[in-house]
């Protein structure tokens, strides 16, 4: 016999992926609709598709469902109060954006979260049922990112967090290995010399 799946395991065992936070906006006859999801995803290049996976018992559901187009913003650091702000259930509709800074998108009308580091306007092109939830795919029609910040707001074990910014990350495999090298002392013009390597820094 199969065992059967533990609720409370499953939770936990997807609490234990980090991800980032987006805040995902419509609007649908005049009134705006947000929600904050973490279950976002880029699904192809070519198109460009991305999707985002929404509860069916979130006003927000019927809502972009309605619409058939939404925008996302990819919050930095900043913008923590406002995916609390979004992720409470029950807040009033109206007014709801008030004490966030944003702006309009320009092709969806759907509010821009301020403090993000990308936008991205999306147009629905697929919907599939999945359990409790609904997996809008958008083909992404607009897209922005901002070089004023580098720290995205993640969220990880019902907790948010900070990026700790390696210095070799964003550098070659070589780059990487000398960094772990050298925190271990080891002498790096020595140690290349004889792996037959050579660098133009040197």
């Amino acid at each position: 016999m199969t065992p059967r799946l533990d609720q409370q395991s499953f939770r936990q065992a997807l609490g234990r992926f980090a991800s980032g936070v987006t805040v995902v906006t419509t609007v649908i006859n005049g009134e705006d609709h947000a929600i904050t999801a973490s279950a976002f995803s880029s699904v192809s290049l070519d198109p460009p598709l991305v999707l985002v996976c929404v509860d069916h018992k979130n006003r927000f559901h019927p809502a972009v469902l309605a619409s058939g187009t939404w925008a996302v913003s990819v919050l930095a650091e900043p913008a923590q109060g406002a995916a609390t702000r979004f992720a409470t259930r029950g807040r009033p509709l109206e007014g709801q954006l008030d004490k966030v800074e944003h702006r309009r998108g320009a092709l969806t009308g759907a509010a821009l979260v301020g403090a993000a580091l990308a936008w991205l306007e999306c147009r629905t092109t697929q919907v599939h049922a999945a359990g409790d939830h609904t997996i809008v795919v958008g083909e992404v029609i607009w897209a922005q990112v901002t070089d004023d910040t580098d720290d995205p707001l993640l969220y990880y074990r019902s907790h948010y967090a900070a990026l700790l910014h390696s210095a070799a990350s964003e550098k070659s495999m070589l780059a990487l290995r000398d960094s772990i090298v050298e925190d271990a002392g080891v002498p790096l013009p020595e140690l290349r010399r004889e792996a037959g390597e050579t660098r133009v820094d040197e």
